[in-house]
């Protein structure tokens, strides 16, 4: 979701219009989505690194002010099960509560899992893997195997993705979910997140269809 303040720039608009824009964003991908019958989405809406900076503040505020339409839009009728992914411990408890809230309210929704990464850093969730697995196991290690180690990931329960878009033009993946991505295609656009529209996705959807997907070198 890379390209919010940019927009903010290019627009001569202030940063919050700009997060509010990739906000309601958020949510036209996801009707996209629905109407595409794709079953999970992960986006990158907070890095641990942004949350050193000073504008994380409009965020909060943005969802303090306007969480009960923002949540209410990213259900899209009991359709879309919400799931927050990443560090909780230095976000505000207010934040965290409603965070909480959304997750129950929607836990029992089926046509697409919505997996939004707040405060995420792979490193982070690694070192959370080791002491959670250390801490069980100990020094058995016959019994550390991948499979436990993806029981202990934050997208247990979800695939890995097949496809990731990168929006913004910058060709990095900025510390995302980095252990899921072994075999995702990738796709780099310049399009800021807010200008996304559901023709260019369609534009990309079809390119990854005729690829070839294979596994090894």
């Amino acid at each position: 979701m890379d390209g919010n303040k940019r927009w903010a720039d290019l627009h001569r608009a202030s940063l919050k219009e700009g997060y509010l824009k990739g906000l309601n964003k958020l949510s036209e991908i996801v009707s996209f989505c629905l109407e595409q019958d794709i079953k999970y989405l992960t986006v990158y809406a907070l890095s641990v690194e942004n949350m050193k900076r000073v504008s994380v503040s409009i965020i909060f505020d943005i969802i303090k002010k306007h969480k009960n339409k923002i949540f209410e839009e990213f259900n899209h009728n009991n359709n879309v099960r919400i799931n927050i992914i990443g560090e909780r411990e230095k976000i505000p408890l207010n934040i965290k509560k409603e965070f909480l809230k959304i997750e129950k309210k929607t836990q029992n929704n089926k046509k697409l899992k919505l997996n939004i990464a707040f405060n995420y850093g792979t490193e982070i969730e690694f070192l959370k893997i080791v002491k959670k697995i250390s801490s069980l196991y100990g020094n058995e290690e016959k019994k550390i195997t991948y499979a436990l180690l993806k029981k202990h990931m934050y997208l247990h329960g979800s695939p890995d993705p097949d496809l990731l878009i990168r929006t913004g033009g910058f060709q990095r993946l900025s510390n995302f979910i980095l252990l899921n991505l072994s075999y995702t295609e990738i796709f780099f656009i310049k399009t800021l997140w807010p200008d996304l529209s559901k023709i260019e996705l369609l534009k990309i959807f079809n390119k990854y269809y005729k690829i070839e997907r294979k596994y090894g070198l």
